[in-house]
Order: structure tokens, then C-alpha cells, then sequence
């Protein structure tokens, strides 16, 4: 295999590849009273790069005017629509106004593994503080819950990358279930 050099042949193939795999649904985020700027900043990059129309901050989720998520980000913040709630509830009666249905990212009762979710036409991916996740009164705004299997001794991935993988599943395709 060859690595692409060049811009030319790169948007040809990532055109050839939005050509060949379509969006399934559109995808929106909130992320609800994170603590930490650089998982904001990599939240920002995953929204870009899987196209999301919106990020929904609450709380004290460091906003893109913070130097390191405007780092980390690597100026995607400025491609992607957000906007900042002081309050988690503020935010999820926003989204469910515009139209989202939430699904919470979260290890709890009843989530289901994200590759078994049939996820809605606008789904809001919901994830949780990095240490305390979903809070329960957020859950009850949600329509389900998904979570990523684990094969080692760690309960969870960081929460932005757990967003990243659950959001490209749901924007782009559903795989066969693992047997």
C-alpha cells in the first residue's frame, strides 16, 4: 500500500469514500460538565471530521476560547456549530426542541452495545463528566443508551474517544454484529 501525497489526491479519495459510504444519520454532541479543555478540543475534531451539525456544551465544559482547546482542536472549533448552556437541562430542552434525539454514551442499566443501536434520524450523542458520566436526571431526557464493550481491565475509554467511535458508527454505517 502507498501513502497519498498531496492535496489532489487526497480529496479524491476522501470524495470517492463520501461517495461510497453515506451519512445514515445526522449527529449533534453534548457534552455535559466536562472538566477537561483538551477532551473539548478533541470533541471539536471528531464534530468536524464526522461532519456533526452541532456541539452542545454545558456547563463547565471548557468553551473553544480556552487556548487549549483552541490547540487541541487544531482550529476545527471553527468549522463546527456549538453553543454554550450554563445548565445541562437548558441544553438538552434546546437539542430536543431542534429536533435531536439523545442517546447517552454511558455504562448503565439497559444500555445496549452502540453496534446493536438502531440510532434515530438526528441522534445527539450524550457524554457524560469524565468521572461521574451520564447524571441521572440527564438520563431521563435520553431515548436509550449505548455503551463500547471492553476485552481488557479498564472500564471505559476517554470520552472523547468514546464519542469518535460511536459517532462514526452511527453517521456512516451499521457493521454486522461481532460474534
Amino acid at each position: 500500500m502507498k501513502t497519498i501525497r498531496g492535496k489532489m489526491p487526497l480529496r479524491k479519495m476522501m470524495r470517492d469514500a463520501a461517495a461510497e459510504f453515506p451519512p445514515q444519520c445526522e449527529i449533534a454532541f453534548l457534552a455535559q460538565d466536562w472538566d477537561d479543555a483538551f477532551n473539548s478540543g478533541g470533541l471539536f475534531r471528531t464534530a468536524d471530521a464526522c461532519g456533526a451539525a452541532h456541539v452542545f456544551l454545558t456547563g463547565r465544559t471548557p468553551t473553544p476560547d480556552n487556548p487549549q482547546v483552541h490547540r487541541t482542536s487544531m482550529g476545527h472549533h471553527r468549522r463546527v456549530s456549538w453553543s454554550h448552556h450554563a445548565r445541562w437541562d437548558d441544553a438538552t430542552a434546546t437539542a430536543l426542541e431542534d429536533g435531536w434525539t439523545l442517546v447517552a454514551v454511558e455504562i448503565a442499566e439497559g444500555a445496549v452495545p452502540y453496534f446493536e443501536f438502531e440510532f434515530p434520524e438526528r441522534a445527539c450523542l450524550v457524554l457524560g463528566n469524565e468521572e461521574r458520566g451520564v447524571y441521572s436526571s440527564v438520563m431521563k431526557s435520553c431515548a436509550g443508551a449505548v455503551m463500547i464493550p471492553m476485552a481488557g481491565k479498564g472500564r471505559s475509554l476517554n470520552v472523547a474517544v468514546s464519542g469518535a467511535v460511536i459517532a462514526f458508527h452511527a453517521r456512516f454505517g451499521v457493521i454486522s454484529k461481532v460474534t
